[in-house]
């Protein structure tokens, strides 16, 4: 199995190259589902000490997240809007950055080497689309420095939608 190398500067760097990337990789392209699949890739590359990053996708039928693309173990495939951090992020339509998932009220654990979890959600033109959900096995993982980046990869996303 070949390995693939981690980026290697300090954290704003590593979301400063991996941002350029975002923007290059998905410039001109309309796909949603072929954009967050690299996305996904790409921000496993790019983050340390984490253990999966994908995304959920809203199935307004079911008024459910369903499981997209992603990089990591197998996951759950379906969330209700306002259950665990993918759920509420999205039926909030805001960013949940969670230092212990195991404290946080109805937390589903997809994994349970999952610790500490960032989810923002993806809303265009006042629809939501779906959730980036990013968890790490270490507790207290993510910061503000991840969620300023993140929502910017997702602003990105966005920008590609037509």
């Amino acid at each position: 199995m070949i390995e693939i190398p981690k980026f290697t500067g300090t954290k704003a760097e590593n979301y400063q190259l991996c941002v350029k990337q975002v923007e290059a990789m998905i410039a001109g392209e309309p796909n949603f589902i072929a954009n967050i699949s690299n996305i996904s890739a790409l921000l496993n590359q790019a983050l340390t000490d984490i253990n999966w990053v994908g995304f959920y996708l809203y199935e307004e039928v079911s008024n459910q997240l369903v499981l997209g693309p992603f990089q990591g173990l197998p996951a759950c495939i379906r969330i209700p809007l306002g259950r665990g951090v993918c759920g509420s992020a999205a039926a909030e339509q805001r960013t949940y950055l969670v230092q212990n998932v195991h404290d946080f009220p109805g937390h589903i654990a997809c994994d349970a080497a999952s610790n500490s979890e960032i989810v923002i959600p993806i809303v265009h033109n006042g629809k939501l689309l779906g959730v980036l959900d990013v968890d790490s096995p270490s507790l207290a993982r993510f910061d503000t420095v991840d969620q300023q980046y993140l929502e910017q990869v997702v602003t990105i996303l966005k920008a590609s939608l037509q």
